[in-house]
């Protein structure tokens, strides 16, 4: 596989097993904030200690567990982007923040993200897909998927969103989930196309 011109930083934190992000982009320096939960001073730290600046936050979903920290994101300079949809669900949705459509794309300095909105566990949940690599936040996990019993739910929705994953995301990409509830922390999605290990520990989640 080709080398990528980013990194993405996976960090666990919190009660929940939550996994956030910190992508990088190495021609620019700039980094984004994927769901700012639990330690707003983690994702600084490594964004510094990487000679990066944070210039946006993403949100893949509204749930708590993934947005408890962006208080301390919140800032004129710092755009913040949730889907269109989430950001219609969402009762608490940040004044100001950027609406963002099924298939539009992002760019964190010369990275492109493809934004693929997933309902499912919400109605606006979004997955990022990049060149090599899928930000599947709690619409797919290792061998799982996010809760479909929650407010705004919906498993028929999750169904058809995973089918869309499997019809238009490679094999060799990987997905970074919302929460470590698999047997590894990421995964290829041939892998779990092909679903030879981790059937016995597929568990749907939070």
């Amino acid at each position: 596989m080709p080398s990528s011109g980013y990194s993405i930083e996976q960090f666990p934190l919190g009660p929940m097993d939550n996994f956030a992000y910190l992508l990088i982009d190495r021609s620019s320096g700039e980094a984004a904030v994927i769901d700012p939960a639990w330690d707003a001073d983690a994702y600084r730290s490594r964004a510094e200690a990487a000679g990066a600046r944070i210039t946006q936050v993403i949100l893949t979903h509204s749930h708590d567990d993934h947005v408890n920290a962006l208080d301390a994101f919140r800032s004129p300079e710092l755009p913040i982007r949730i889907s269109r949809a989430e950001a219609e669900f969402w009762s608490g949705v940040p004044e100001g923040v950027i609406r963002i459509g099924d298939g539009e794309g992002t760019t964190l300095g010369e990275t492109m993200l493809t934004w693929l909105i997933t309902p499912g566990h919400t109605p606006g949940s979004a997955c990022l897909l990049l060149e090599h690599d899928l930000i599947s936040a709690d619409t797919l996990f290792v061998y799982g998927c996010g809760r479909c019993d929650l407010p705004g739910s919906d498993p028929r929705a999750m169904h058809a969103s995973l089918q869309r994953l499997r019809r238009e995301v490679s094999g060799d990409t990987v997905i970074h989930p919302g929460h470590d509830y698999g047997i590894a922390p990421t995964s290829t999605m041939r892998e779990q196309l092909e679903g030879k290990i981790g059937r016995a520990s597929c568990r749907e989640r939070v």
